[in-house]
């Protein structure tokens, strides 16, 4: 049974990023009807926040207990990691193709490997080096000399995504060892919900709802946008991380920026560069390199 779990762990991973790849499609759809980027977050989590605490009630009631000493790790997974990182990352997607705000998030793994050294006093090794050289020079193509045109904010924001998605990781490792993966999922969501609502603008954004054509249509596909990029990648994600280790998990959920850049080219007709094409590779490669077989 332990065997089948561990062996089912990586394809949750995998699951969880083919899902994200799609999340360029829901925002921008949104995004046509008037929506901000913090209410399209607002949107999402909200819904995600619901969906969550009804599996919750439905499973195991007894999951919405927490020890008070543990709210701090609820409220960085909440506030600090899901609220940031969406924000950025939707942010990024009206700013530039899908393909480069993947691929930007998806520095990820390189801050899972800062973030170590500085809070668990890792070693930094030459081959971490390396992958940091490798990731800035792929950064460089890919939003730069590729020609994609965005600004350095732009660039900062799509590095602001890929910070706080790396914090997921290391902070929902620690909840796990304590909690199931259902109450790690739905009090993230709901402390990032709470949070969502103080920046969105909530009049404006329920303006917008009431002079909607279709009112039901575009319920509907809230719904849809929740579930499809947050219920159910959150949740194979965060059951994936059960028995796959964080940074195992950060390369294994690199088919993201794949995805999201066959999206980009099929359904926007977004160009693929030489260059842009370079830097994917180089970005890829030094998340491959950092998550090798630790030096002895």
């Amino acid at each position: 049974m332990e065997k089948n779990k561990r062996s089912i762990g990586p394809l949750l991973i995998i699951l969880a990023g083919c899902f994200w790849g799609s999340m360029g499609i829901f925002v921008r759809r949104l995004t046509t009807f008037g929506f901000s980027s913090v209410q399209i977050v607002a949107i999402r989590v909200t819904l995600a926040a619901l969906f969550f605490g009804a599996l919750l009630l439905c499973r195991d009631r007894s999951g919405f207990r927490i020890a008070l000493k543990d709210l701090p790790l609820f409220l960085g997974l909440g506030f600090g990691s899901i609220l940031f990182f969406t924000v950025c990352y939707f942010t990024a997607i009206n700013m530039m193709s899908l393909s480069t705000a993947a691929i930007l998030l998806y520095t990820s793994p390189i801050w899972i490997m800062l973030m170590s050294v500085l809070f668990f006093r890792e070693k930094l090794t030459v081959r971490k080096l390396l992958a940091l050289g490798l990731a800035f020079a792929g950064c460089v193509l890919v939003s730069g000399i590729s020609g994609e045109g965005i600004t350095p904010a732009g660039l900062l924001i799509g590095l602001g995504a890929g910070l706080g998605y790396g914090l997921y990781s290391i902070l929902g490792t620690v909840a796990l060892r304590k909690y199931s993966p259902y109450t790690v999922t739905t009090y993230t969501f709901l402390f990032a919900a709470a949070g969502s609502w103080l920046i969105c603008g909530p009049a404006d954004m329920v303006s917008k709802f009431a002079a909607a054509e279709n009112l039901l249509s575009l319920l509907l596909f809230c719904g849809l946008t929740a579930l499809v990029t947050a219920v159910v990648p959150f949740l194979a994600y965060t059951l994936g991380l059960r028995t796959v280790e964080a940074s195992r998990a950060g390369i294994l959920a690199t088919i993201e920026p794949l995805v999201a850049t066959l999206v980009g080219i099929l359904v926007f007709a977004e160009p693929l560069t030489l260059l842009s094409g370079l830097g994917i590779l180089l970005i890829l490669s030094a998340v491959v390199i950092l998550n090798r077989k630790t030096e002895p």
